[in-house]
C-alpha cells in the first residue's frame, strides 16, 4: 500500500512545486515557528463538552504548511500506518488548494478528519519529521494540518467521494465498525466488492463513539465520515452481533466469500482487589460509553451515570485522561488520577497530560489502590492507596513500579473508574473454535496480510494488539483489506 518511488518522483516534479521552493527558500522555512492550536479557555471548557481545540485559520494553516521542506526523502509517510502522502497535501494546504488536499488525504485515508484529532502524531509521522530528525527542532504539525483540510472540506459542503471500481459482485462481511473495520469497508469498497459492516451496537463508529468523549472528537464529525463510506456503497447494520443474529456459516450461505474481523477489546480489566464489586465502581468502558454513547448526561435517559465530587481513574493512558476530564466535566469537585508509575512513564499523550492539568485534575503518581470501602447500602465511599517507587525496568522498558512498606492509607473517593487496559471479547473465540487465538485472547494472524488460521476470515485493530490506537487499527484495515482482495482474487 506504499506510495511507489515513481509516484513520488511524479509528485515532485509537478511545476507548481518548483514554483514553491523558489517562492520561498528552505532557510526561510525553518525560520518559521510552529502553529500552536487554538483552544477553549481550560476555566471555561472543564464545564462543557464541547470540543477543546478549535482548529486553525486559513491563515494559519498556510502558514505552518510552508515550513514543509517537501524532502526528496519524505521520511514522514514512514511513519504513518495509513502512508498519506504527506508532502503532497501539505502543498495543497500551502498553495490555498485546500479541498484538493482533502482529497490527497481520502487517497489512503478513510477517517482524515478523525485522525486529524486523535492520532499520536509526535510519536509517529511528526516523530520523522527531518526538522525533528534533523534539526532539533519542532517537526510540522502534520496532525492539525490534516484536521484543518478535513474540517475546511466539511464545512465547504463540497465533501469529495473516492472513486470505486466496477462492481465485482462479491459479498465481504465486516465485523465491528470501529477504526479498523471502517478502513477495510473503505478499501474493499474503492475496489468494487459489496461491503457490509456488521456492528452490534445501535451506532455506528465503535470506540470513536462510545470510547472517545466529545470534548476530543465530536460524534457529527465521525458521522460525516461514515456517510461518506456509505455514499461508496459500504452497508451498516447496526443492532447485530455476528455469532449470535447470524453464524459466520450463515453468511456465508448467503454469500460472503470473505470475512474480517474488527471487533475491538471491549472487555476491561479489573485489578481483582477487595470491595471492585461496589455500586460506584466503574470499567473505563462503562464510565464513558454511558456518557458518550447512552446519554447519561441527558435527562430523561435509562443510564444515567453517577457523577461523584471525588472521582478517582486509575490509570495513565489516554482512555484514563478521557474518563477522568469526563468527570470533571459531571461535577466533580475533585478529580484524580492514580497512578503507580512516575509522570515520565505515564503512556498517555503529552497533549492529553497537559489539557488534563489545566482543567484542574490532580495526579497522585507513585501510587496504587489495593481495597475499596463502601458504606451500609455498598456504594464506594473511600479508598486504601499504598505509595511505590521505581524500581528496575521491566519487559516494556519502563522502570517496575515497587510498594513501599509500610506507606498505606485511606483516602475518600465516591466514584472509582478503572483504567488499566482491555482484552477482547471471547465472543468470537467460542464460536470459531478453529480460530488460532494466543494466550492473551488476541488472534493470531500473519502480520503482512492479517489472515487468520481459517483462510477467509482476516482481523485487525485491538482485537489481534490489544488495546492500540486509532490509527494503528486502521493501518491494520488497509493491510487487511489488501490481504483479502488477494485472497478473493486468486479463488
Amino acid at each position: 500500500m506504499e506510495l511507489s518511488s515513481n509516484q513520488l518522483n511524479t509528485e515532485r516534479n509537478q511545476p507548481w512545486r518548483d514554483e514553491l521552493r523558489k517562492a520561498v527558500k528552505s532557510a526561510d522555512r525553518t525560520k518559521i515557528e510552529r502553529v500552536k492550536m487554538p483552544e477553549q479557555d481550560a476555566v471555561v471548557r472543564s464545564g462543557n463538552h464541547l470540543e477543546v481545540n478549535l482548529g486553525l485559520s486559513r491563515e494559519q494553516a498556510q502558514n505552518e504548511a510552508k515550513r514543509c521542506l517537501d524532502c526528496v526523502e519524505p521520511t514522514c509517510i514512514t511513519g504513518c500506518p495509513v502512508n498519506i502522502n504527506i508532502p503532497k497535501f501539505i502543498k495543497h494546504i500551502e498553495t490555498g488548494q485546500f479541498l484538493e488536499a482533502a482529497v490527497t488525504l481520502k487517497e489512503t485515508n478513510t477517517l482524515p478528519a478523525v485522525c486529524g484529532r486523535v492520532c499520536p502524531q509526535e510519536v509517529q509521522c511528526e516523530e520523522k519529521c527531518f526538522y525533528t530528525l534533523k534539526l532539533k527542532k519542532p517537526a510540522v504539525a502534520i496532525g492539525h494540518l490534516e484536521r484543518f483540510a478535513a474540517d475546511f472540506e466539511r464545512e465547504s459542503g463540497k465533501i469529495s467521494v473516492p472513486a470505486v471500481a466496477a462492481p465485482q459482485n462479491i459479498k465481504v462481511a465486516v465485523v465491528g465498525s470501529g477504526p479498523a473495520g471502517l478502513a477495510v469497508a473503505g478499501d474493499l469498497a474503492k475496489w468494487g466488492y459489496e461491503v457490509t459492516v456488521f456492528e452490534a451496537l445501535h451506532q455506528i463508529g465503535g470506540v470513536l463513539k462510545y470510547g472517545i468523549p466529545e470534548f476530543r472528537l465530536p460524534n457529527p464529525i465521525v458521522d460525516v465520515e461514515i456517510e461518506n463510506l456509505r455514499k461508496m456503497g459500504v452497508i451498516f447494520e447496526s443492532n447485530f452481533i455476528v455469532g449470535k443474529t447470524s453464524t459466520f456459516d450463515d453468511l456465508r450461505a448467503e454469500g460472503y466469500k470473505a470475512f474480517f474481523i474488527g471487533s475491538g477489546a471491549g472487555l476491561p480489566n479489573f485489578m481483582n482487589i477487595p470491595g471492585e464489586n461496589l455500586i460506584g465502581v466503574f470499567s473505563s468502558n462503562e464510565y464513558l460509553t454511558r456518557v458518550n454513547l447512552m446519554g447519561a448526561t441527558q435527562k430523561g435517559y435509562d443510564t444515567p451515570v453517577l457523577s461523584g465530587k471525588k472521582v478517582a481513574v486509575i490509570g495513565g493512558g489516554n482512555t484514563a485522561m478521557d474518563s477522568v476530564r469526563t468527570a470533571k466535566r459531571l461535577g466533580a469537585e475533585r478529580a484524580m488520577i492514580i497512578y503507580r508509575r512516575s509522570m515520565d512513564e505515564m503512556p498517555a499523550r503529552i497533549e492529553e497530560i497537559h489539557h488534563a492539568q489545566e482543567e484542574g485534575v490532580e495526579f497522585m503518581c507513585l501510587h496504587n489502590p489495593i481495597e475499596y470501602k463502601g458504606d451500609e447500602n455498598g456504594k464506594v465511599t473511600r479508598m486504601i492507596v499504598q505509595k511505590m517507587e521505581l524500581g528496575e525496568p521491566d519487559a516494556s522498558g519502563r522502570r517496575r513500579p515497587v510498594v513501599i512498606p509500610n506507606s498505606e492509607f485511606e483516602m475518600e473517593a465516591d466514584t472509582v473508574v478503572v483504567s488499566i487496559g482491555v482484552s477482547p471479547n471471547p465472543l468470537i473465540a467460542q464460536v470459531l473454535p478453529s480460530l488460532e487465538i494466543s494466550k492473551w485472547g488476541t488472534i493470531i494472524v500473519d502480520e503482512n496480510t492479517m489472515q487468520t488460521s481459517i483462510p477467509d476470515l482476516f482481523a485487525g485493530g485491538d482485537i489481534v494488539r490489544g488495546g492500540a490506537t486509532v490509527i494503528l487499527a486502521m493501518g491494520d484495515g488497509r493491510k487487511a483489506a489488501a490481504g483479502i482482495h488477494n485472497f478473493l482474487q486468486k479463488k
